[in-house]
């Protein structure tokens, strides 16, 4: 199937959604998913890499979920840590539908889901999750991270999952040096764990 409606504001072809039981910070939860989204059918494999490898988020402060689709893991964190703020930005009005009807029915009351441009400008976040969209190609991902990446606050972590045969470990470095070209000695990259064909990266801001 072709995954370009994973990135356009308005998915063709009329919504059906469906119902399914997950795992979300430690408990079985009943959510919503659709058609025309970036993994209907559950949790996908990278998300659960990152998932079992990540530290546990702090107790409260700002957080932002970079592509939150129907939401895995802006909710786990909505879920874990009901005194954070947390934002998702996503692309795709039906997931982003999805997400926050999900986030109601759970009772997950520090959850906003944005578009891109709708964040203020002036916010920074305390811990950054994401999946990136890999797939919408190397020019829109890097444009996608060096919008994101220089939000975090001081002290801030990012956490990415990269599939290692779509670019991981190539993309590590580039982060590097990106970061370091426009915000000389304010961030590193490294690589937090690997997980089953995935890489999870860490970013983080002194």
């Amino acid at each position: 199937m072709d995954s370009a409606h994973y990135f356009s504001a308005e998915p063709v072809g009329p919504e059906h959604r469906r119902r399914l039981e997950v795992t979300l910070a430690g408990r079985s939860v009943a959510v919503e998913t659709a058609n025309h989204i970036f993994s209907p059918d559950g949790i996908d494999k990278g998300t659960a890499a990152m998932l079992r490898t990540v530290p546990p988020p702090p107790e409260s402060g700002s957080f932002l979920d970079i592509g939150c689709g129907w939401g895995p893991l802006a909710l786990t964190l909505g879920l874990a840590r009901p005194a954070a703020e947390v934002a998702a930005v996503e692309v795709n009005d039906r997931a982003a539908q999805l997400c926050r009807d999900n986030a109601a029915a759970l009772g997950v009351e520090n959850l906003t889901v944005y578009r891109p441009e709708e964040v203020p400008e002036e916010a920074t976040f305390d811990l950054i999750w994401s999946n990136p969209p890999i797939r919408v190609g190397k020019e829109a991902l890097h444009a996608i991270l060096l919008h994101w990446l220089p939000r975090l606050a001081p002290g801030g972590q990012a956490f990415l999952v990269v599939q290692k045969n779509l670019g991981a470990d190539s993309l590590l470095p580039w982060i590097r040096t990106a970061l370091e070209e426009r915000h000389p000695g304010r961030f590193t990259a490294s690589r937090h764990a690997t997980e089953k064909g995935f890489r999870i990266l860490l970013v983080e801001r002194d």
